[in-house]
C-alpha cells in the first residue's frame, strides 16, 4: 500500500513548479453551469470538457486555484463501450495552482468528457468571479462579474488556462429572475423556476479561457446595429442609459471600421458592452462582452471633461481592436502579450484619428510614445518579448514596454513600410491565423511576404532586446554623421545595436529623407538638399551657418515616427532653437525636441542650463500637446530642484507662471462658442498647472469660482474642464488650521454620483501643501469610502510637500496594503511603488527603500521595486550634477524677470 501511494505522490510531484500544463490532453470545448448566490457571495458550479487524449496517461492536469472539488469523473467516448473513470486521487495545488486527477487506470488515446462539480467564493479581488457594489434606492447590492485575464479563469471553474488551448464554450447562468444575466455570446434560451431563471446562452468560437466573461446584475441598456447586422449595447446603471450612447457609438464606428481595415468581419453576432462599479483596470475585451470601469463606459456633457470623452474615445477603440488583434488571432503565450497590447494601442489612435480628425490625436499618441522611452531608459526595463516562466508573474509586464514601446514600433514599422503595405500585410495575417494562435515571427513572415524584405531581421532587433538608441547627429563637409549608442538614464553604457529606420528633413517637412542605419555609424550626403538658390557656393556646413542659415534647421526623426532619440552637436541644435521661435516646426517635432532635451538632461548629457534656455523658447506656444509636455517638464524640474537648488524654487515657479499666462489669457476661464476639443483639452491644463505653481490671479479666480459651485452645481462658472484646476486651488490653500478646502472637497466626493466627479476630488485631495492634509487624504484610501481601483488616483497626487509623510504612512500600512491590495492583483500594488518611494532623488532614500523591501519581499512586484529604486538613483546623480552647475541663480533670476 505504502508503494502505491509513493508513486502516486511521484505522478503529482512531477507537474509541481511547471510553467506551463502538460499537453497529453487538450481541451476542445466546455459546458459550464454556474449558479451564484448574491447574498452568500458563493457559486456553484459544474464543467464539462470535451477532452482529446493524445497521448495515454493515467494523470490529468489543469489548473484551478481558490475552488473546492467535490465530484470529478472521466467519461471515456471513443470506446465501443462508454466507460467512465473516476480518480483515486484529487490533488489541489494552490502553490502551483493546478488540479491533479489521478486515476487508477490508463486512459487511452482518444476522446472524452471530464465532468467536475465544483464551488468557489464571489472574492473582493476584481479578479476571477467576483463581487461588486452598487447602490439601488440608497440600498446596497451586490452584483457579480469576471476578470480572467491573465490567469484567473481558473479562480472560476476548472480549465486548461493558458492562451494557446482554445475551445469552444457553452454557459449556463442560474440567476435571480430579475436580474440581466451577459455572457460572451446571445442568449439562446431563457427558463424561469421561481425566483430564478436558467440562462442559456450559444455556443462560442474557438476562445481562449482568459476572454470567458459572464457579468450578473441590475442594468438599462441602449442598443444599435452595425451595418453588418451586429447588434451593439451598452449596459448602463439602471436610469443612466443615455450617458452609455457616446461609448456606443464610437464601438459602432470601430466594428464598421476595423472590418474595412482587416478585410475581415467581426466573427460574433453580437457586441456588448458593460459599466461595472468594482474594476481594477479600464476595460477588459472579453470576445462579445466588454466590462468597462463605470467611469470609462459613462460619458455626458454634464460630468465629463473633453478629456474624459478622449480617454473614452480611444479606451473603446482598444478594446473593439482586441475583437480581432487578441481575440480572433491570439499569442500563442504570454510572452508576446505585445502583441495584443501594442498593436490595439496603436491601431485605437488610428481608429479614433479617423473618427476625430480634429483632434489630431497622432500628435498626442506621442504621450505614449514617451512613456515608453523613459521606461526603456532603466537598465531595470526588459524586452518587448519578455520571456514569462509561470504565467502569475505575467501581471507586471502589462507596462509601458508592452503597450507604450510596442505600439511606438509599430507605429515606426508602419511609417517606414508604408500605410498600404502595413494594412495589407495585416490583413493577410488576420486571414491566416483567425481562430489560432501566433507568435511574433509569425507576423514578421507576413509583413516580410507583402513588403519583399525580411522585416524581422530589422524588428528583432526591437522586440528581443531591451532599450533603444541615442543618435548623435553633426555636420562635418557635406555630410551628416550619425552615430548610435544605447541610452540609459543612469549614464551606463548599454551595449544594444538596433537597425534604425532615419528619417530627416532640412529647411522644410517639403521633402522627408529616410533610410536605414544597420551599424553603429553612418553618414548621408546632403549636398543636393540645401537650397542652391540662395547662392551660397561653399561647403554644406558654411551653407546651414549662412546668412539664411535660421531657415536651414535639420530635424532628424521627423514628426517622431521613430522610438529613439536625438542629440545634435551644438550648431544644429542652435538652428533647431530658432526654427522653434520662428515656428517653422510641426507640433510632433516641437514635443521631440522638449522631450528628448529633458530625457538628456536627467542622463546628465546635456547641461540643466541648456534645458531651461530651451523651455524659453517656447514661450509663445499654444499646441495642446506641446504645452502639455512642457507643463509635465517644469513640474519634474520643480521637483528635482527642491532637492538640487531649493533656493532657486520660487523663481523657477515663476518662470514657469510666466510662460503659461499668455496661453492662460487667451483661452480664459470659460469655454468658448465653437471652440477645438484641443482648446478645452488645454484649458484644463494650464490652469491645474498655474493653481499648482501658485500663481496668485488663478488661484483667486479658482476660489471664487469654487465658492459658485459649492452654492450651485449646475453654475456654468465652473464646467468640468476647470474643475479639476479649481479643486488643486482649493487643497494647495487647505492646512490643519484652515480645513474648510478639504470638508468641501469630501462633501462634493460623497455627494457625486458621478465616477468622473469623485476621481476629479481623488485626483487633487493628495496635493496639498501641508503634508498632514496628504496623510488624512492617504488615511481615506484605506476606509471604505474609497472603491478599491480608485486608489491609484489619490496616489498620483501625492503633492512634492506630502511625499516624505507618504513614505511613512506606507511602510506605517504596508501589511494593510499587501493584504487589501496585494493578493494575486500585483497592478494594484504596484501603483504604491511606483508613486510614492519612486519620487525621491537621493541615494540615501534609495538604501532605504531598498532596505525595507529586502525586509518585506514580494515576487510579483520585484521588478516594480527594482525599477523604482534605479529612478531614485538616477535622479539623485541629476542632483549632484544640477548642484555643480556654476550661475544657475542668476539665469533663473533672469528668465523670472527678476534680475
Amino acid at each position: 500500500m505504502e508503494i502505491v501511494e509513493e508513486k502516486k505522490m511521484n505522478k503529482i510531484k512531477q507537474f509541481k513548479g511547471k510553467n506551463q500544463l502538460p499537453k497529453f490532453a487538450i481541451p476542445k470545448s466546455y459546458n459550464l453551469s454556474l449558479k451564484p448566490d448574491l447574498l452568500a457571495c458563493t457559486f456553484t458550479g459544474s464543467v464539462q470538457i470535451s477532452v482529446s487524449i493524445i497521448e495515454q496517461t493515467s494523470v490529468l492536469v489543469l489548473n484551478v486555484l481558490e475552488l473546492s472539488i467535490h465530484q470529478a469523473c472521466f467519461i471515456d467516448s471513443s470506446a465501443t463501450e462508454v466507460k467512465q473513470f473516476r480518480p483515486s486521487d484529487v490533488v489541489v495545488d494552490g502553490d502551483d495552482e493546478i488540479l491533479v486527477l489521478v486515476f487508477d487506470e490508463v486512459l487511452g488515446v482518444g476522446d472524452g468528457v471530464l465532468e467536475i462539480n465544483f464551488s468557489g467564493v464571489l472574492n473582493d479581488y476584481m479578479m476571477g468571479f467576483y463581487r461588486g457594489t452598487y447602490l439601488d434606492g440608497g440600498e446596497k447590492k451586490n452584483m457579480a462579474s469576471t476578470q480572467f485575464e491573465a490567469v484567473d479563469a481558473r479562480r472560476c471553474f476548472p480549465c486548461w488556462d493558458e492562451p494557446a488551448l482554445k475551445a469552444t464554450f457553452n454557459v449556463t447562468l442560474v440567476v435571480p429572475s430579475e436580474l440581466t444575466a451577459l455572457s460572451n455570446m446571445p442568449i439562446s434560451s431563457e427558463e424561469h423556476h421561481g425566483h430564478l431563471k436558467t440562462v442559456h446562452f450559444e455556443e462560442s468560437p474557438l476562445m481562449s479561457t482568459y476572454l470567458v466573461a459572464f457579468v450578473v446584475g441590475s442594468f438599462d441598456y441602449v442598443e444599435d446595429t452595425t451595418v453588418d447586422g451586429v447588434k451593439v449595447r451598452a449596459y448602463c446603471p439602471i436610469g443612466e442609459s443615455d450617458r452609455g450612447r457616446f461609448c456606443l457609438s464610437i464601438a459602432l464606428n470601430a466594428l464598421d471600421f476595423f472590418t474595412k481595415y482587416f478585410s475581415m468581419p467581426y466573427p460574433l453576432p453580437k457586441l456588448d458592452m458593460v459599466a461595472v462599479p468594482d474594476f481594477s483596470a479600464g476595460a477588459m475585451e472579453n470576445y462579445g462582452l466588454i466590462i468597462y470601469r463605470a467611469v470609462e463606459l459613462l460619458q455626458d456633457d454634464v460630468h465629463s471633461a473633453a478629456a474624459n470623452k478622449q480617454r473614452a474615445a480611444i479606451v473603446v477603440a482598444h478594446e473593439v481592436a482586441h475583437q480581432w488583434f487578441g481575440n480572433l488571432v491570439t499569442m500563442q503565450w504570454w510572452t508576446h502579450l505585445w502583441l495584443n497590447e501594442g498593436f490595439a494601442t496603436w491601431i485605437s489612435y488610428l481608429a479614433v484619428d479617423n473618427f476625430f480628425p480634429e483632434w489630431r490625436i497622432w500628435t498626442q499618441f506621442l504621450e505614449e510614445t514617451s512613456d515608453g522611452l523613459r521606461q526603456d531608459s532603466l537598465e531595470q526595463s526588459h524586452p518587448i518579448e519578455v520571456e514569462i516562466g509561470h504565467a502569475s508573474t505575467v501581471d507586471e509586464v502589462f507596462d509601458a514596454i508592452s503597450y507604450c514601446k510596442g505600439s511606438a514600433v509599430i507605429r515606426m514599422l508602419q511609417d517606414y513600410l508604408g500605410d498600404e503595405t502595413f494594412r495589407k500585410s495585416l490583413s493577410s495575417y488576420m486571414k491566416k491565423y483567425a481562430c489560432k494562435n501566433a507568435k511574433t515571427e509569425d507576423l514578421w513572415r507576413v509583413l516580410s511576404e507583402e513588403a519583399g524584405f525580411d522585416v524581422s531581421k530589422m524588428m528583432d532587433t526591437w522586440t528581443k532586446q531591451m532599450g533603444y538608441p541615442l543618435i548623435s547627429v553633426k555636420l562635418v563637409g557635406q555630410s551628416l554623421e550619425f552615430e548610435q549608442s544605447h541610452f540609459l538614464s543612469s549614464g551606463q553604457q548599454g551595449h544594444g545595436q538596433w537597425i534604425v529606420p532615419l528619417s530627416f528633413a532640412t529647411g522644410s517637412y517639403t521633402k522627408c529623407w529616410k533610410f536605414l542605419l544597420e551599424t553603429k555609424f553612418g553618414s548621408f550626403d546632403i549636398s543636393n538638399m540645401l537650397d542652391s538658390s540662395k547662392g551660397n557656393s561653399g561647403s554644406s556646413e558654411d551653407e546651414i551657418q549662412g546668412e539664411s542659415g535660421e531657415d536651414i534647421w535639420l530635424k532628424v526623426n521627423v514628426d517622431q515616427a521613430g522610438f529613439y532619440r536625438v542629440k545634435y552637436e551644438d550648431k544644429l541644435a542652435s538652428l533647431l532653437n530658432k526654427a522653434i521661435q520662428n515656428n517653422f516646426l510641426s507640433a510632433a517635432d516641437k514635443f521631440g525636441i522638449l522631450d528628448d532635451t529633458y530625457a538628456l538632461c536627467q542622463a546628465c548629457e546635456v547641461p540643466f542650463s541648456s534645458l531651461l534656455s530651451l523651455i524659453d523658447v517656447y514661450k509663445d506656444e499654444l499646441d495642446y500637446i506641446v504645452l502639455s509636455r512642457l507643463i509635465d517638464i517644469c513640474i519634474s524640474i520643480t521637483t528635482i530642484s527642491m532637492d538640487a537648488i531649493p533656493d532657486t524654487v520660487d523663481g523657477l515657479k515663476q518662470f514657469f507662471i510666466n510662460l503659461l499666462c499668455s496661453s492662460a489669457e487667451k483661452l480664459g476661464w470659460d469655454p468658448k462658442s465653437g471652440e477645438s476639443h484641443l482648446d478645452s483639452l488645454l484649458r484644463g491644463k494650464v490652469l491645474k498647472a498655474l493653481a499648482t505653481f501658485g500663481d496668485e490671479k488663478t488661484q483667486k479666480e479658482a476660489m471664487t469660482r469654487f465658492k459658485a459651485f459649492m452654492d450651485d452645481t449646475n453654475t456654468l462658472l465652473l464646467p468640468p474642464d476647470t474643475r479639476e484646476a479649481a479643486y488643486v486651488a482649493v487643497i494647495r490653500n487647505s492646512n490643519v488650521d484652515d480645513r474648510k478646502g478639504l470638508r468641501a472637497l469630501l462633501s462634493i466626493y460623497r455627494q457625486a454620483e458621478a465616477a468622473q466627479e469623485k476621481n476629479r476630488v481623488l485626483r487633487t485631495i493628495a496635493s496639498s501643501a501641508d503634508p498632514n492634509i496628504v496623510s488624512e487624504a492617504l488615511d481615506l484610501v484605506l476606509s471604505n469610502e474609497v472603491r478599491e481601483q480608485d486608489v491609484i488616483f489619490v496616489l498620483r497626487g501625492i503633492s512634492l510637500e506630502g511625499r516624505e509623510i507618504a513614505w511613512r504612512w506606507m511602510k506605517d500600512n504596508w501589511e494593510v496594503i499587501k493584504s487589501k491590495w496585494g493578493p494575486g492583483r500585483s497592478m494594484l500594488l504596484t501603483r504604491f511603488v511606483r508613486s510614492i518611494p519612486g519620487v525621491f532623488s537621493s541615494h540615501q532614500m534609495a538604501d532605504e527603500v531598498d532596505e525595507f523591501f529586502t525586509r518585506h519581499p514580494n515576487p510579483s512586484i520585484a521588478m516594480t521595486v527594482n525599477q523604482s529604486i534605479e529612478k531614485i538613483r538616477i535622479k539623485a546623480r541629476w542632483v549632484n550634477h544640477i548642484k555643480q552647475e556654476p550661475s544657475l541663480q542668476e539665469l533663473i533670476n533672469r528668465l523670472a524677470g527678476r534680475g
